[in-house]
């Protein structure tokens, strides 16, 4: 595959779980024509020594993330929704510790 070529296919990113019950890890990317090829590309680079029990292939441009920049306003807690703060309940006294 020429450099050329390669530009031209979409870029995907590839995602293992190495055992059931765990996340799925970013382990890498690749190029390929479609989802199959590349779900298949995946599992030959990737899981050469059976590393892996489930593979998710991505296109680049289908994942929305945040940016760093906005990490403030994105993630601050929103202190003006009162609802969220149950500091203003009367918990009875047999409920403990809570």
């Amino acid at each position: 595959m020429t450099k050329d070529t390669r530009d031209e296919l979409p870029l995907y990113e590839v995602f293992i779980r190495s055992k059931n019950g765990l996340d799925h890890k970013h382990v890498g990317s690749l190029h390929a024509s479609d989802s199959e090829m590349a779900l298949t590309n995946a599992r030959d680079v990737y899981t050469r020594r059976s590393e892996g029990v489930s593979i998710w292939v991505v296109k680049s441009t289908d994942i929305v993330a945040s940016s760093p920049e906005d990490r403030g306003s994105f993630y601050e807690p929103s202190d003006d929704k009162l609802y969220r703060h149950p500091t203003f309940y009367d918990l009875p006294d047999e409920v403990g510790h809570m």
